[in-house]
């Protein structure tokens, strides 16, 4: 039950990351086709970015009490919807003309809104049931192996949903990542169970030796749990550097397509250059919790403060590194790899580690609703400065062509990278030792 579960939530969760990023796939041919601009598509980007950030605070929170099965699977059903409907409705646009581009817009970033919600209905639950599941000394192992559901999605979409842009139309891609969230609802169904308990057996704790029956019997309220991790200084701190290392992960998946279009990549080779980062992400996201469980005795600061580093170089060969095919291949595979370790680390498992089981939603919850507000904020303004930086490059009486300069968005990518770094530094510095867990 424990792997069936643990399959579950990886398969599942990387099913909500297609119907979550096929949109960075379709931006550059909406703009191409001259629907959407780029401060638009940022806009309905950074919608789904601040309602998924809202709820991944509420719904962490609600997961605590939540059957993880119907709550992750509800999640994805509605992200589904989403998809379906964007892209029937950009078909039925570009095909009869009968539905007018501000409609289009406005209804895209509805369902876009809509879709950030139901997005946050599934890493809450994929936490919590890891936690219910999951005993002390090998959390971080699973919680790595889990993570690698990133990486797939990400992976998946850009090759797949890639794949189905290049051979139809845009609004394909999006109906193509509807049908991988019906894949995932299916294996959530059939394969996730919602805790020992629940299937007649004592806590994970009790099972794992960790604790006797009466011990576990006396566990935390939730409710107060909870209140705790709100109170805790260390969350707040780790919440923020992942807010940081979040702008600098969602631009690139973003916006990295259109840079290397720019740079002179066709599609094609656009999406499989940073569908690369994904993939190698799955190499830092396998070995991360494995590494800081077995070498680091569950020390996450030294493993996560290297791939701060290896970040902002892959950051900087990214920008100016020239458009050199193996040099952007070069960067996106430092850049996965070092993401990888950060998503494991800064975006779960180290605020998970300081805090009560009973409020290991909750955690999350915090963290996520910064990163995502930070991932939200740097789809605007990217947006805004690539907008503002644009040059026509098409003769009078010419459809418009546009040349996008993205020196101010690689700027900031930058930035936010070192500002990530600088407060891992910071907490490191100030603990001098192992967080010891509470959970």
């Amino acid at each position: 039950m424990q792997w069936s579960t643990f399959i579950a939530i990886t398969l599942g969760y990387s099913m909500y990351y297609v119907c979550r990023t096929g949109l960075n796939v379709v931006k550059k041919p909406i703009m191409d086709a001259g629907i959407l601009d780029a401060t638009q598509l940022g806009l309905i980007s950074s919608a789904l970015l601040f309602t998924y950030a809202i709820g991944k605070l509420v719904n962490g929170f609600l997961a605590d009490h939540s059957n993880i099965k119907r709550f992750m699977a509800t999640g994805l059903l509605l992200s589904t919807i989403a998809n379906v409907v964007v892209g029937l409705l950009g078909l039925i646009t570009v095909k009869t003309m009968t539905i007018s581009i501000t409609l289009f817009y406005l209804v895209f970033a509805v369902m876009w809104a809509i879709n950030g919600w139901s997005q946050s209905m599934g890493a809450p639950p994929s936490v919590v049931a890891l936690s219910r599941w999951c005993a002390k000394s090998n959390r971080g192992t699973f919680y790595g192996f889990w993570s690698l559901s990133h990486n797939l999605g990400e992976g998946l979409s850009f090759v797949f949903v890639g794949a189905v842009v290049a051979m139809s139309a845009w609004y394909y891609g999006l109906i193509g990542a509807a049908v991988a969230g019906l894949i995932g609802i299916i294996i959530i169904i059939f394969m996730l169970h919602d805790s020992p308990e629940a299937m007649g057996m004592p806590p994970v704790a009790v099972l794992a030796g960790e604790e006797q029956q009466e011990e576990a019997q006396k566990q935390k309220s939730v409710g107060k749990a909870q209140l705790g991790v709100l109170k805790n200084p260390y969350v707040w701190i780790l919440a923020l550097a992942s807010a940081f290392m979040y702008v600098s992960r969602y631009a690139v998946n973003g916006w990295g397509v259109p840079f290397l279009q720019e740079k002179g990549f066709d599609l094609d080779h656009a999406s499989y250059i940073i569908a690369i980062n994904a993939i190698f992400g799955i190499i830092g996201t396998a070995c991360s919790g494995w590494i800081s469980d077995t070498l680091f005795k569950g020390n996450r600061y030294i493993p996560a403060i290297t791939a701060g580093l290896l970040e902002i170089i892959a950051l900087v060969m990214f920008a100016y590194g020239g458009s050199a095919v193996w040099i952007n291949i070069l960067a996106m595979v430092i850049f996965g790899v070092a993401i990888g370790i950060l998503i494991c680390f800064l975006g779960g498992l180290m605020v998970v580690d300081i805090v009560p089981r009973e409020a290991s939603g909750a955690a999350l919850g915090v963290v996520g609703v910064a990163s995502y507000a930070g991932a939200g904020l740097q789809d605007i303004i990217s947006g805004h400065l690539i907008d503002a930086n644009k040059v026509l490059i098409s003769a009078a009486g010419e459809p418009d062509l546009y040349r996008y300069d993205f020196s101010a968005a690689l700027q900031l990518w930058i930035a936010a990278a070192a500002a990530s770094l600088a407060l891992m530094i910071y907490i490191y510095i100030h603990t001098k030792r192992r967080p010891q867990s509470q959970a």
